[in-house]
């Protein structure tokens, strides 16, 4: 290997915004110890919310003090191994999800937290832990049935088309909620049976007009007052599942003086729920490979945005791109 220094990108200090949290640093490639591999990253994913909290110290599980690695998931190829690897060999292409992994050109991990997969390609890191979230999320917390009623915030974001694609493939009837004709276009593709462009119809009106009898399933990705619309509309034994809140990623989370949710959840039987993935670690292989095989077999589209970010410094483009809701499907960096 004749490079001998790599760029990666680090917190250094904490902030409000990630940009002026972050920092690129160059730093000498390691050796692999005992057991772990070498990878030269190639792709890495953008989770723009997690960057942001993680950069403002607001992650609870993560006790960090700056400065300290940014980045998740990532997927390469091995290009040294340690002397006790015995399951990995140079030219492999492997992912891993490990904090602090994903926004850098190398990094050495312990060979346990590296997965081989097929391919080297973006779509990849749209299957783990993207759609490893959205699966768990409505099995484990949702506890998806059939012939209900579901509906995807966010539905064309990296998470929310493959919750969308998930609840279709259950035999439920999926409503997906967008804010352009683009990202419509994509539900339609995915066979979304009604798509709620935000900024052409009003959310509370159509759910309340045409869904009488409330929502049985909420994938919930937006927060503020899409929450609340949320809560309005749950059906009797309704679930709403929180897999993030977007609108208030980058911004002080909003101050609300309105009547608590407990009358409505309270009557109805209804319940509202926290996802989180590290939370069901236990989950994660088995839907990674039921992913995969849906993925490889034509059962699962994969949708990644098609604005090119090109090498470490664009990550902070990537991240407030991603914070704007403009992308359609799952941001990538390549490196």
């Amino acid at each position: 290997m004749e490079a001998k220094i790599y760029k990666k990108l680090i917190a250094k200090r904490f902030s409000h915004d990630f940009k002026s949290s972050v920092e690129v640093v160059e730093v000498p490639i390691p050796e692999p110890t005992g057991n772990e591999v070498l990878i030269r990253n190639q792709f890495a994913g953008v989770n723009g919310g997690f960057d942001t909290l993680l950069c403002r110290g607001e992650v609870p599980f993560a006790s960090l003090i700056p400065p300290f690695d940014v980045g998740v998931e990532a997927v390469g190829e091995v290009v040294d191994v340690g002397e006790n690897v015995s399951d990995f060999k140079v030219g492999d292409t492997v992912q891993t999800i490990a904090r602090g992994g994903g926004y850098r050109e190398y990094q050495a991990v312990d060979s346990k937290l590296a997965f081989k997969v097929r391919e080297s390609r973006p779509e990849v890191l749209t299957l783990m832990p993207t759609g490893v979230s959205a699966l768990v999320a409505l099995e484990q917390v949702g506890e998806m049935k059939s012939n209900e009623v579901v509906l995807v915030t966010a539905a064309a974001g990296g998470t929310g088309h493959i919750a969308v694609q998930l609840a279709k493939l259950a035999g439920n009837h999926v409503i997906g909620t967008c804010g352009s004709e683009t990202k419509a276009e994509l539900l339609r593709e995915l066979g979304c049976d009604r798509i709620i462009n935000y900024r052409q119809e009003n959310l509370h009106q159509v759910l309340k007009q045409e869904y009488p009898n409330g929502i049985n399933l909420i994938f919930e990705c937006v927060g503020k007052d899409v929450f609340d619309t949320c809560v309005d509309n749950l059906a009797v034994g309704g679930r709403l599942v929180v897999v993030g809140f977007i609108s208030e990623y980058a911004k002080q989370p909003e101050k609300v003086t309105q009547p608590r949710i407990y009358q409505q959840l309270f009557w109805k039987g209804a319940s509202v729920r926290g996802f989180l993935m590290p939370h069901y670690s236990p989950y994660l292989a088995e839907a990674s490979d039921r992913l995969s095989n849906l993925f490889y077999s034509d059962k699962l589209k994969v949708a990644v945005d098609p604005t090119q970010f090109l090498g470490i410094e664009s990550i902070p483009s990537a991240v407030e791109y991603l914070l704007s809701g403009q992308n359609c499907g799952k941001v990538i960096v390549t490196y």
